[in-house]
């Protein structure tokens, strides 16, 4: 027999020692991996053969294969065995665990780990019906030595993640192991705690044999991390938290803070009855609390190490991943707190309450991005708690964390570069600049959330933060710094510190203005100093795209204090009308760069937001805000179509004010009367009906390059359409009636009542717009037509794929990011197909937009026209069958939608 086994195991070794050569050709291997499968599989000698390999004089990697033997045996051949083959085994496995393994620091860890595997899987066939005493000789075992120790955490660590969090048993072994498990779970806990603090102890005492208790200390806390989860909270509560707060000691201990901070983590993230959760409390203890607090404080160069060259530094991975952990802890010990305070269990306000809120401002101001965003959450729940925003210390905190917003609403911190102390943890977290700046587009926003909750708080602190921030924002030369714009000398780039500074302020600034009107009475408002404000801002001149955009944020952010000193309204309104002819006089002939698009379209933007928000306020203006759009209009040839739609729409805001309908109908009639007369002409008919004219008068049966130096009058139609449309939205989105019955109806704004006794009104747009119908109808009937194969093949070679989705469009669907940079820094230029493609897309889109607009606009007018509902469909609704998908979408979402769901209400 011992002959035989002899022979078998030479064998075996042979094989495995062929199977991990690197030099053995792949038929070898398989013969050898197929020599050892059908061993395990159907050999008598498993037990003996792979006790003889597991042997430790044996190469780890013949050893770990013997194992792997016996753990095939018990799991696949454990119920075939006789009892007394069952205690052999058992008891040859534990002589394994007693003296079968190296010293702590020498023996692998694969070899731990199959050893803790073979032993937790004959636990869940024996214990506890079979093996009653199975924990006290694993508690016999840790009086042999460390590595016994360790072998017992492993063992019992395996066993709670096979029969509770994985579940890899059948459910009735399952529930008597968790029963069992649970019976003897305050012997556990004792006897893990025990096993902890003995090994800490001995830990801090020696130094030769230091790192062996060490390496005990940190299993045990693995094991306990698995226990921790699912146990009842008295036994992570009992004896006044002691688990607890041994774990906040050993915060301090570098080989062990991480697996102590994991297992703070699970503990304190508990879920349950809120009267279990109470002596979670004492963790806000003066112990406690110092050791939470010291570490947070070191937090910022606890993860950062010199290089071997002089200043370069870099993260230490295993500190930084400990950082990331107590800032978790301290949000969930925040949770805990918010959850309790103020509720039935009566909780006090803890004492020291003044330094958890400074650990977490430590991390506030750390350098890493993600750290700083990780304390978001819980700054909101405190700022936002009835009864802990009213605390000295948080109200004191939300001045502390207003000001630390100053840093971290600066954009910083990408991985490519190196001009920030956060570019070294972003290396780290982040795969590129692409990835960098769509987590800090989302930080951001919820730090304007947070910021919002802090200025309810200290609405006054946080206007002077805002105040101080701006002036000296004012006052500050510009810095271009090194990434300068590629399209004019002396320009910002996104990056640049002067750029990322205004606009960290402007964010700063929109979110304080929101709240400090909700927050203070009209009396208590800083109106002189606010209007103190404002004037540096319009006084302020730049001609760089990007800054004046920011600029034109804080003059309309700033503006609802303007309603308290209206002699400033004629400066906002110049401010913004020079905006929106703003450029940066470079060539004619090239392009605008987004950067400067936006500006003039940010103004326009302003300007309709203004007259939305406050057009009782701008109505005395009307006359010069008129005249100056018309003079805007005969005088500037460069106003796009849309910036004159956007001005046009300020205007019918307006108008909706006058409160007479025959005042605001001449209006509108005189601000129509040229798209009127377009819309109408014979010229416009003709190419509005037929599909082919159509073509011919946008140029897309055209060949054209893109180095034609003709006159574009195909270009000039395109405008021309574009324009019709974008006034048509403009005036049918905005014009209203009053809101006040009364005032509508002394305005003639009212017709007559329903049967139910609901008013009637009129638009004072309607006329105008059943003139405009027709054609508009004839439009999208058209529109539809080019996809019919006839007209499909008068598309010229140049625009053949004019109706196919934009690549643009695609790289968004895809996800594919635009470098930053290029973003905001290039000129437009965009190809003649590019062009053909958008007027396409945009024409088609506009159309709904009208008729979708209408029926919400004109309400009982628009739906008792005459066969409305043929002349959609046979409009919207013809050639479908051609029209591609992509096309469908503006038909199906916005006039479907605004359009048919209010039928029945008027039907």
């Amino acid at each position: 027999m011992a002959d035989q086994v002899a022979a078998m195991c030479d064998q075996l070794i042979k094989a495995v020692n062929v199977m991990m050569d690197a030099e053995t050709s792949q038929i070898y291997r398989l013969e050898a991996l197929k020599f050892c499968e059908e061993f395990k599989e159907t050999n008598s000698l498993c037990v003996p053969c792979g006790l003889q390999l597991a042997d430790k004089a044996q190469p780890a990697v013949i050893r770990h294969f013997g194992l792997q033997i016996l753990e095939h045996v018990i799991k696949f051949q454990w119920n075939n065995m006789q009892q007394q083959e069952k205690v052999q085994l058992k008891e040859c496995a534990m002589q394994l665990l007693s003296n079968g393994t190296h010293s702590i620091l020498e023996e692998e860890s694969h070899i731990k780990d199959v050893l803790s595997r073979i032993t937790v899987e004959m636990i869940k066939r024996e214990w506890p019906q079979h093996w009653p005493d199975m924990l006290k000789e694993m508690e016999a075992l840790t009086g042999q030595g460390e590595a016994q120790t360790e072998l017992v955490m492993l063992i019992l660590l395996r066993l709670a993640e096979d029969v509770i969090t994985f579940q890899t048993l059948p459910t009735q072994r399952r529930r008597d192991i968790q029963q069992t498990l649970t019976q003897n779970m305050e012997s556990i806990f004792s006897f893990m705690m025990a096993i902890l603090q003995l090994n800490v102890e001995d830990y801090r005492k020696l130094v030769s044999g230091a790192r062996a208790h060490c390496r005990v200390a940190v299993a045990t806390l693995n094991t306990l991390a698995g226990y921790i989860d699912w146990v009842s909270l008295v036994h992570i509560t009992s004896g006044n938290c002691h688990l607890l707060e041994i774990l906040c000691l050993l915060l301090s201990e570098p080989e062990l803070q991480l697996e102590a901070a994991e297992c703070l983590l699970i503990a304190i993230s508990r879920k349950g009855k809120l009267e279990d959760r109470k002596p979670f409390m004492l963790l806000f203890d003066d112990v406690a609390i110092h050791y939470i607090l010291s570490a947070a404080q070191s937090a910022d160069g606890l993860a950062i190490c010199k290089k071997s060259s002089e200043s370069a530094v870099e993260v230490v991975e295993r500190r930084y991943i400990f950082l990331k952990r107590l800032c978790q802890v301290l949000c969930a010990l925040g949770g805990q707190l918010c959850s309790l305070v103020g509720s039935d269990v009566e909780v006090e306000v803890p004492a020291n309450l003044s330094k958890y809120t400074e650990a977490l401002l430590a991390f506030t101001t750390h350098s890493s991005q993600f750290l700083k965003s990780s304390t978001l959450a819980t700054w909101g729940a405190l700022f936002r708690h009835e009864t802990l925003s009213k605390d000295a210390v948080v109200v004191e905190m939300a001045v502390k964390y207003l000001r630390a917003c100053m840093t971290n609403l600066v954009k910083a911190g990408f991985p490519s570069r190196d001009d920030n102390p956060s570019c070294e943890y972003s290396r780290v977290d982040f795969d590129s600049d692409e990835d960098f700046n769509s987590f800090f587009n989302s930080f951001r926003a919820q730090q304007g959330e947070v910021v919002r909750s802090a200025c309810r708080i200290v609405p006054l602190e946080a206007f002077q933060i805002a105040a101080e921030w701006l002036q000296y924002q004012i006052a500050s030369p510009i810095d271009i710094g090194d990434t300068t714009s590629k399209t004019a000398e002396g320009l910002c780039s996104l990056l640049s510190p002067s750029v990322v500074q205004w606009d960290a302020v402007t964010v700063f600034m929109e979110c304080m203005v929101a709240h400090i009107f909700k927050s203070l009475e009209e009396e208590k408002l800083p109106i002189d100093q606010s209007m103190e404000l404002l004037q540096a801002v319009l006084n302020y001149e730049t001609k760089d795209p990007l800054i004046l955009s920011c600029v034109l944020t804080n003059v309309s952010a700033l503006f609802p204090f303007v309603i308290h000193r209206p002699h400033f309204l004629t400066q906002v309104l110049y401010k913004l009308f020079k905006a929106i002819t703003f450029d940066i006089g470079q060539d004619n002939k090239v392009p605008r760069t987004r950067a400067v698009k936006n500006v003039r379209r940010h103004a326009c933007s302003s300007i309709i937001k203004i007259c939305r928000d406050y057009p009782q306020f701008i109505l005395p203006c009307f006359d010069m805000f008129y005249n100056h759009v018309k003079k805007l209009f005969s005088s500037d040839t460069t106003l796009t179509h849309m910036e004159k739609c956007s001005l046009m729409e300020a205007l019918v805001l307006i108008s909706n004010h006058f409160k007479d309908f025959a005042k605001q109908k001449a209006f509108l009639d005189e601000l129509m009367a040229s798209v009127v007369a377009e819309w109408t002409s014979d010229e416009m008919r003709h190419v509005l009906w037929d599909p082919a004219l159509f073509l011919s008068f946008v140029g897309a049966d055209q060949v054209v390059t893109e180095q034609s130096t003709e006159k574009d009058t195909a270009g000039l139609n395109r405008g021309r359409l574009s324009f019709c449309l974008y006034a048509m939205l403009g005036v049918v989105k905005r014009a209203r009636w009053p809101a006040d019955l009364e005032e509508a109806k002394a305005g003639g704004f009212v017709v007559g009542y329903t049967p139910a006794g609901a008013p009637i009104y009129r638009n004072p747009c309607t006329a105008q717009f059943l003139v405009l119908l027709p054609n508009l109808l004839a439009l999208i009937r058209t529109h539809n037509s080019l996809f019919v194969p006839e007209n499909m093949a008068r598309l010229s070679e140049t625009f053949s794929r004019a109706h196919e989705v934009m690549d643009a469009e695609k790289n968004v669907v895809l996800g594919l990011p635009q470098h930053l940079l290029d973003i905001y820094d290039s000129p437009v230029y965009r190809t003649n197909l590019e062009r053909m493609q958008g007027f396409f897309t945009t024409l088609y889109d506009n159309c709904f937009h009208v008729l979708g607009n209408a029926g919400l606009s004109l309400q009982q007018e628009f739906y008792t026209i005459e066969r409305l509902a043929e002349e959609i469909a046979g409009s919207a609704f013809v050639s479908l069958d051609h029209v591609p998908d992509h096309r469908l979408r503006p038909m199906i979402h916005i006039l479907i939608y605004f359009l048919f769901k209010n039928v029945v209400k008027y039907h």
